[in-house]
């Protein structure tokens, strides 16, 4: 049973450090979404980002093509490390629950 038990404690190191990981890895990415706005037939940029309970939308103007495609691959991976820290937030749930249960006592 100390096997198991040593094993999923390890399992959950593991876990809370790919947790900080991916926290690190959203903080590292530009915050916010870029929104891009037609206005008598010119395309002009906004970026919008939540502060607090208000969404800011601040004027970026016109941009190169390599800044759009830095702020969609941004939103990419923010994606991406939201799902990954879902999916891994919910395996240290269960690794926390597993090893607070009663162990299983043998009959014999």
């Amino acid at each position: 049973m100390k096997v198991i038990k040593g094993v999923l404690e390890e399992e959950l190191e593991n876990s809370l450090r790919m947790k900080k990981e991916y926290e690190k890895a959203i903080k590292a990415l530009p915050q916010g979404a870029l929104v891009k706005k037609e206005i008598r037939g010119h395309s002009y940029y906004y970026l919008m980002k939540r502060e607090g309970l208000k969404v800011k939308f601040v004027y970026k103007g016109k941009l190169p093509k390599e800044e759009i495609k830095k702020y969609e691959e941004a939103k990419r991976f923010r994606a991406k490390y939201r799902n990954l820290l879902s999916q891994v937030k919910k395996q240290i749930a269960f690794l926390r629950k597993a090893l607070r249960g009663k162990e299983i006592r043998s009959v014999s």
